[in-house]
C-alpha cells in the first residue's frame, strides 16, 4: 500500500517504499522489531563529508542487505542533502527475476 495515497503499489514501486523506510528508521526504535533500519538517521547532523559518504554509503548497503531480501544494491550515490536529509540514487537488481532498476530514495 502507498503510504501516501493508500492506493495497492506492487513491484519496484513497493520495494522503493519499502527501502525508505528502512533507511529512515532508526535501528532501536520499532517494538517488536529493535534491529529494523538502518544507521543513517545517526548521521542526520554530521558535516557532509568524505567520512559521511563513507558511513552513509555503509548504512544504505547494510540496511538494504539485511532488511529487503528481494533485491541487491549494486551502486549507490549519495545525489543531493536537502531539508529532509540525503537523497541516494541506487541501481538494484531484483533477485526473483533479475530486472534493473535506478531508484532514488
Amino acid at each position: 500500500m502507498d503510504k501516501h495515497t493508500g492506493r495497492a503499489i506492487d513491484g519496484i514501486d513497493h520495494i522503493q517504499q519499502s527501502i525508505g523506510d528502512i533507511l529512515t528508521t532508526r535501528i532501536g526504535t520499532r517494538v517488536e522489531r529493535r534491529a529494523y533500519g538502518s544507521d543513517l538517521p545517526r548521521l542526520i547532523d554530521d558535516p557532509v563529508d568524505q567520512r559521511f559518504r563513507v558511513e552513509a554509503y555503509a548504512a544504505v548497503a547494510g540496511a538494504i542487505r539485511r532488511w529487503e531480501p528481494r533485491v541487491t544494491a549494486e551502486r549507490v550515490q549519495l545525489i543531493a542533502v536537502n531539508a529532509d536529509g540525503p537523497v541516494f540514487e541506487l541501481d538494484i537488481v531484483r533477485n526473483a527475476d533479475g530486472l534493473r532498476a535506478r531508484i532514488r530514495v
